[in-house]
C-alpha cells in the first residue's frame, strides 16, 4: 500500500506520529544528557567531600583552571545539580508527554488502517 493511496486524515496522523517520535528521540537524548552531567556533578561533589579543607581546590573555566576556595566550589556544584535535577524533571514530563502521543496515534493508525492490536494498547496474551 503507497501512503498516496491512504485518505488525507490518516496521511496526516502518520506525519504527526513520525513527528512525535523523532521528538521523543531528541528529548530522550537529552534527557540522557542531563543525567550525565548530574552524575558527573555527583562525582565532583563527593570528591570535594574528601578533601581537607585547606586543600587547593581548581575550577575549570573555559580552557584555564582557576584556583578557588572550596566551599565555593561546593556551592557552585550543588547549584549546577539542583538545576540540572529540575531540567531532568521536566525532560522526563515532556518525554512521558510524547510517549502518551506516540500510543495514541500508533492505535488511531492501527484502527484506521484495519489492522494491529486495536484500542487495547497492545498484543493480546492467549
Amino acid at each position: 500500500m503507497n501512503i498516496d493511496d491512504l485518505p488525507p486524515q490518516v496521511q496526516n496522523q502518520l506525519q504527526q506520529f513520525q513527528q512525535f517520535q523523532q521528538q521523543l528521540q531528541i528529548v530522550a537524548q537529552q534527557r540522557q544528557q542531563i543525567e550525565r552531567q548530574i552524575q558527573d556533578t555527583d562525582r565532583a561533589l563527593k570528591e570535594l567531600e574528601k578533601t581537607e579543607k585547606d586543600t587547593p581546590v581548581f575550577k575549570n573555566v573555559g580552557s584555564i583552571l582557576i584556583k578557588k576556595e572550596g566551599d565555593a566550589v561546593k556551592k557552585e556544584l550543588e547549584d549546577k545539580k539542583e538545576r540540572l535535577e529540575v531540567r531532568q524533571k521536566t525532560m522526563e514530563k515532556q518525554e512521558n508527554s510524547l510517549k502518551e502521543k506516540v500510543q495514541e496515534l500508533q492505535s488511531s493508525l492501527q484502527q484506521a488502517l484495519g489492522g494491529g492490536a486495536g484500542a487495547g494498547g497492545g498484543p493480546q496474551a492467549g
